[in-house]
């Protein structure tokens, strides 16, 4: 085995979460009558926290707190489950969890809506902790995500393995960056919504095509 836990991402790396958001999103820009950003804008509002995407996408800072609220309003009640998991995903988790890999849930989302998602899709069981940020912004970094879930597992009856056999798990550069910042590299995953470039800016430990190929790549 190469790694004893990983810190699994959710949107982008688990499921296909882009209609639900980006159609909540939309409606979230008409709500508050800030003309929508371009397509590929909207996409990029899969991965990172919400906040940090509506202000680099044209909400001023003093509105971001409404559009927030406009956004939830929406996604909490239709886009939640507007949402596929990516074919062989399942199948990946099941044998990471055969090889010993301890997973452990880290996304900017919401850790309410993690659950329910992952409730809905019948993965909740194959992770030892769902993290997630908070709605009330006191967690929603990715970085801030990554030591909550760290924390969670020290506190944990099995605890925490060493750094070097941890490992984060994601589509965006926010993954590997917010990882890095607590010494953890990231194998990213190619199915996602990085743009052309991002990842190989971000320079993650790895890059996997299929869910086959990241299962050797976390468990060997």
């Amino acid at each position: 085995m190469i790694f004893d836990l990983a810190l699994i991402d959710l949107d982008g790396t688990i499921t296909d979460s882009a209609p639900g958001i980006v159609s909540s999103i939309e409606l979230a820009y008409d709500a508050l009558g800030v003309p929508r950003p371009s397509d590929d804008d909207l996409r990029r509002f899969v991965g990172p926290p919400i906040e940090e995407s509506a202000r680099r996408h044209g909400i001023e800072p003093g509105r971001v707190a409404e559009f927030v609220s406009a956004y939830r309003s929406v996604y909490s009640v239709t886009g939640l489950f507007d949402n596929s998991v990516y074919p062989g995903m399942a199948e990946a988790l099941v044998a990471l969890r055969a090889a010993g890999v301890r997973c452990v849930v880290a996304t900017s989302k919401p850790e309410v809506y993690a659950r329910q998602i992952l409730e809905h899709f019948g993965l909740d069981d194959l992770f030892e902790h769902i993290c997630g940020s908070t709605l009330d912004g006191t967690r929603t970094t990715k970085a801030d995500v990554v030591a909550y879930a760290l924390a969670t597992v020290e506190g944990s009856e099995r605890g925490l393995p060493e750094r070097a056999r941890v490992t984060m798990v994601g589509d965006r550069e926010h993954d590997v960056l917010g990882a890095r910042e607590h010494g953890i590299g990231t194998i990213a995953v190619g199915w996602g919504y990085a743009a052309p470039g991002e990842l190989a800016e971000a320079a993650p430990a790895a890059v996997v095509d299929t869910p086959e190929d990241l299962v050797a790549a976390v468990s060997g």
